[in-house]
Order: C-alpha cells, then structure tokens, then sequence
C-alpha cells in the first residue's frame, strides 16, 4: 500500500533553530512581504517537475506569507541548472525577497565539485523543502518477488536512465551498495522515456519519483506487469538515511534491504555516498535555498507560513494528486541534516568521482 496523504517528518531540529518552531504566526511580522515580490528563481526550463512544483506552491505562498505577496516563478536554464544558480550566487541580495528553489540537479554537481560551479549551497539558508520518494520496480520476467531475491534474478537486470550524475546517482548508488550484477544504460530523455522502456520488456529494472509512481506504476503493480521491491527511504529520527519512506510504508528501504541481505547494517564509503547522494535527492528533493547572510526574522517568517501552508486543507487535497502528498519541510527540520549532506568527506567525494569517471565515463 501506498500512502497518499501524510504527515511526513524526516529529521530532528536542528538546536540552534528549535526555537523557531516556537514561532507563532503573529510573531512572525503579519506584514514583513506587503507590497513586496517574491522572486522564486528555478534554474531549469517551463515545464520539469521543478517548475510544475514552484507554480503549484505559488498561490500558497502568496496566500499565507505575511503581507501577501506576489511570488514570481522566474527559470533560468543552462548547464543542467548550474548557471541558474551561479547567477542566484551572485545576485540575489539576503533581504528574503528572492529564493533558489531546485533539486539535486544542483546539489550533485557541488558535492562533486564540478569546476563550473560557483555557488555555495552549504552557506546558503534553506527556507524549506518538499521531498520526493523513489520506488524502485522489477519486471516478472526476472523472476523476482521481492528484494532477498535481487542477486538471484532468472535473467540479466538491466537499468535504463538518463545520466549517471542526474537524478540516476543515488539508484545507481543503491545498486552498488547492494552488489547488483546488471546492466545500465544510459541517455533517456527523461524518467517517463525510461519508464516506456520498462513497458516494453527492454530494461526490467526502473525507477520513479512518487508523483509518477503513484499516477503512472501503481496501475502496472495492480496489473501484475511490474513488482515493487524496495524505496529509496527517508532519514529517521537519528539522522540515517534508514526509514521507511512514509509514501511507501510497506517497501523496505534500501538500508533495510542490505541488512536482509548481508545481515547487518551498511557502513563504509559505498554507504556514506548513498547516504548523502541520496538524502539530497529524496529528503531534500525540492529545496529552496536564501542566500547567505539572511537575517534570521526571514527564516522565522518561513517556518511559521510553511506551517499554516501545511495545515490548509486545500493544499493537503491538492498535494495529495500532485506533488505525492508529501508536507513542506521547515528550516528547524532539514538545516543540519542537509547541511552533513552537501558536505562529505574527501573519502567519499574522491569515490564518487571515481566512480562516474571509471564506469560511467562521466568527465569531471
């Protein structure tokens, strides 16, 4: 069963900013954005799933920011979104009027280092995120009925996605850590080219985020044409990538997999790559970014609108069908654990390099 509608809680305040959930409404300046524009900068094209995001929260951001402002959706494509957030490095000024809202479309290529990179997004101030779940799926043809079964297929896997830097990364990372013998190609278009592929008996692995899950592979399940095994999972209450995602509550994560598998818990540098990777692209999968040095009345502003955002029954209805259900996460709940995310170590930003370089053929 999938969950449609939660209440999803994923990490523990971070103690410097526990007291912002303190923050009633009415102290967080009734008018503090009156007369004022909200610019949300998504550094992609109209159309992805980031922009689709952005344009669903508008209205209720300009509904429930004090002093009801207008929110303008401005994109900014290029460099698979680096430029986009180059130029938000650059320009946007710490006064809470303009944001950078993306994916790990940006985040990936920071934590690998990438040389066109010239934004922080460590230094940055998160002002909230909207997360997404991975399901991850097998064709009957494999012979698999669940997750003990993966390195016992009837058949060769085979992967198909886009790129092994995008939002591949952490499937492809899951794979690694779980000693999958398969095949992966790679140069979709997209996850719903991928997903036709699926269909059409040429790959018998796959993914999707929880909006096409829910609208697109659900129906396969029921229809017996393809065989849930895992989720990507959700970060516990102790910081670790370990928890069952709440969209997906009868999938075991890919922790629990491998510790079905190989009777304890992950470790090592495999892990802590999967880990981060992961966190960022699952938990944090839409965040939006202030920029350093944003005072924090700007955040307290934010903490108190994501509430009543989240509390609105017409966002709940409405979240349900089109960004999987998930609730917005305040700053006070992702700060730190993003913030150990975007940084790993040296350990694990050399393997993954390695990595996409070696196998992928990636160039860094």
């Amino acid at each position: 069963m999938i969950n449609k509608r939660f209440r999803a809680r994923f990490t523990t305040p971070m103690m410097a900013a526990a007291c912002l959930l303190a923050v009633p409404p009415a102290m967080a300046q009734d008018d503090f954005y009156a007369g004022k524009t909200l610019q949300v900068v998504v550094p992609f094209g109209e159309g992805g799933a980031t922009y689709v995001a952005a344009k669903f929260l508008e209205p209720f951001f300009e509904k429930h920011l004090p002093g009801n402002p207008r929110v303008d959706v401005q994109t900014r494509p290029g460099g698979g979104s680096i430029l986009g957030a180059n130029w938000f490095e650059q320009n946007a000024e710490p006064d809470g009027e303009t944001l950078l809202f993306t994916t790990s479309s940006t985040s990936n290529p920071y934590v690998l280092g990438l040389d066109a990179v010239e934004y922080d997004l460590a230094s940055m101030r998160p002002a909230y995120s909207l997360p997404f779940g991975a399901g991850i799926y097998v064709s009957p043809s494999t012979g698999i009925e669940s997750a003990a079964d993966l390195r016992d297929a009837g058949t060769p896997l085979i992967y198909g996605g886009i790129a092994a830097a995008a939002s591949d990364l952490p499937v492809l990372l899951a794979f690694e850590l779980l000693e999958l013998d398969l095949r992966t190609v790679l140069g979709f278009d997209g996850r719903g080219p991928a997903r036709l592929a699926f269909e059409r008996g040429e790959t018998n692995i796959d993914f999707q985020f929880t909006p096409a899950y829910m609208s697109q592979v659900v129906d396969m399940v029921e229809a017996g044409t393809a065989v849930p095994i895992m989720s990507g999972g959700s970060v516990g209450e102790d910081g670790v990538l370990s928890a069952r995602d709440p969209a997906f509550p009868d999938y075991p994560s890919v922790h629990e997999v491998y510790a079905e598998l190989n009777g304890e818990a992950p470790s090592g540098v495999v892990w802590d790559a999967y880990q981060s990777i992961g966190s960022v692209t699952f938990n944090y999968g839409l965040t939006a970014y202030l920029p350093e040095g944003t005072p924090d009345e700007v955040l307290e502003v934010f903490e108190a609108t994501i509430q009543a955002i989240n509390e609105d029954p017409e966002y709940q209805r409405r979240a349900a069908e089109a960004v999987g259900g998930y609730s917005l996460l305040p700053a006070s709940e992702i700060t730190d654990s993003l913030a150990a995310a975007l940084q790993p170590s040296d350990e694990v930003r050399d393997y993954l390099r390695d990595l996409l370089s070696d196998k992928y053929d990636v160039a860094l």
